[in-house]
């Protein structure tokens, strides 16, 4: 019995059917235990900070902060400062929103602010309304040698030795 309310708390992206439209392959970002969950008809007012992926079907005010997932239903409402590591949307957010690693975005989702990202996705059917900042994601960091300018006309004469 335990096992099956733990099954049903599974994540996967036929779970986007209860916020109203199916998705026809798995993605696997979704793919994980939901540690938190907003339903549908839930009004939320304040800050969301947690670790793992949280579904919201309802509607948040405020802020909400996550290195993991954030799945966004069809008929959910946020007006809020969002930042986490992966936004998959298909819902309303209007605020600054930050995805560390990715954004998805999937009709017929509608976005209303600035997004910071280094990589997005968006289907037909999306409503991007905004400004859209993509940076790179963090790599190591190698120095090159420094380069010297040829050709400005203050370098010595080359003389070049030849053998006789």
């Amino acid at each position: 019995m335990w096992k099956d309310k733990q099954d049903s708390r599974r994540m996967d992206d036929n779970d986007l059917d209860a916020a109203g439209a199916a998705l026809d392959t798995p993605r696997p970002e979704s793919n994980q235990d939901v540690s938190a969950f907003v339903g549908k008809g839930v009004v939320f007012k304040g800050m969301i900070s947690y670790n793992g992926t949280v579904r919201i079907d309802g509607t948040l005010e405020g802020e909400l902060h996550t290195d993991g997932v954030l799945l966004v239903g069809e008929e959910a409402v946020l007006n809020a400062k969002v930042t986490a590591g992966t936004i998959v949307c298909k819902g309303k957010i209007t605020g600054d929103i930050t995805a560390r690693e990715k954004m998805k975005l999937r009709a017929p989702a509608v976005i209303n602010g600035g997004v910071t990202t280094p990589m997005l996705s968006m289907e037909e059917g999306v409503l991007f309304n905004g400004t859209l900042e993509m940076e790179q994601q963090a790599r190591p960091v190698h120095k090159e040698p420094p380069l010297h300018a040829l050709g400005t006309g203050n370098e010595p004469p080359v003389r070049r030795l030849t053998s006789s």
